[in-house]
């Protein structure tokens, strides 16, 4: 690492992110003596410390989800990458083609390669009970969490795709699953709705929201419900709680345009570049089919390769033509 005379922290790759795929992208920069730094606004772990259980990382049974994020921590620490705190507030590219990352604080890092791995951030309700009962039958993962609720009652709180969808998904493992709506009609394609319409163990109620998430000795027992025509309230008994109302993929922070889908994910091709060289990325904020731990490492195992022939790449153009500047390609997507 070097710093200039403007405090810009020179690297070889910066890793924005440290959930599991930033800290697998980490693991292998480090695997292969990359001089990398990883930048993360909070706690190491991501979307995982969200979640009180794993049961489908491969090899590993059952493991906690702080305990899975610290695991993967550590394992990353061990080779060595520079581990950074701070919430990266913009990425800008400049007139040499290298990216520059501001975060908060003002600190700023230089590289000629990214791995972006910022994830996104479920919508939340903001009720009552919500935060207090996360991870412990409020989940934003049916694929993560719905085997933990096999035989019980489970409420979906949403109406769009998403949230039908995944409503359907439950019905594998729930005794009932009641989706909830604010609106008398949803959003979800009409095939959607058929699907889960059918369903014996589906039902919907409709014109209704949350007020709040009740439980008893940390785990949730039900909702309290209020239907917005007519004012009336009601309870009811679940233990699970999964809350499909959006998800917001972190990418405000880029200075540039990069190729997305309508949902707003980054479009990457299958070596996770980006429509910006030098701009890989992996994990949820990838625009892909499903969203797991396991899909998420892959992505960065893949994009750190990507990323270390990128800069070989970059070198032996940079000793052909006696200069390091990056050349102006375009990627498509």
């Amino acid at each position: 690492m070097g710093e200039d005379n403007a405090g810009i922290r020179d690297h070889e790759l910066i890793i924005i992110g440290a959930g599991p795929a930033g800290l697998c992208a980490a693991l292998y920069a480090g695997r292969s003596e990359m001089d990398a730094v990883m930048l993360e606004a909070g706690v190491a772990g991501g979307q995982l410390l969200l979640t009180e259980l794993v049961d489908d990382y491969p090899g590993l049974e059952e493991v906690g989800g702080m305990e899975l994020a610290q695991h993967m921590a550590d394992h990353a620490k061990k080779f060595g990458v520079e581990v950074t705190r701070g919430h990266v507030q913009r990425v800008t590219r400049d007139p040499e083609g290298r990216f520059e990352v501001e975060v908060d604080g003002g600190d700023r890092y230089r590289a000629p390669a990214i791995v972006y791995t910022a994830g996104g951030t479920p919508q939340r309700l903001g009720v009552p009970g919500e935060s207090e009962f996360m991870g412990r039958g409020v989940s934003y993962c049916a694929i993560c969490d719905g085997a933990f609720f096999k035989g019980e009652k489970i409420a979906v709180i949403g109406g769009g795709d998403s949230a039908v969808e995944e409503g359907e998904f439950l019905t594998r493992y729930g005794s009932s699953v009641t989706l909830i709506h604010r609106r008398g009609e949803l959003r979800a394609q009409a095939v959607l709705q058929k699907r889960f319409l059918a369903n014996p163990k589906a039902k919907v109620i409709w014109d209704t929201v949350v007020e709040e998430i009740v439980g008893e000795q940390g785990v949730v027992t039900g909702l309290r419900l209020r239907n917005v025509q007519t004012g009336e309230r009601t309870e009811l008994s679940v233990t699970g709680v999964f809350i499909f109302i959006g998800f917001t993929p972190n990418v405000s922070a880029f200075d540039m345009h990069v190729d997305h889908d309508a949902g707003g994910y980054i479009e990457t091709d299958r070596d996770m570049r980006s429509s910006v060289p030098g701009l890989f990325v992996a994990g949820d904020v990838r625009a892909q089919l499903v969203r797991q731990i396991t899909t998420a490492v892959g992505d960065a195992t893949t994009a750190v390769f990507a990323a270390e022939k990128y800069l070989k790449e970059l070198e032996e153009r940079g000793a052909a033509s006696g200069t390091t500047r990056p050349a102006e390609e375009t990627q498509t997507v």
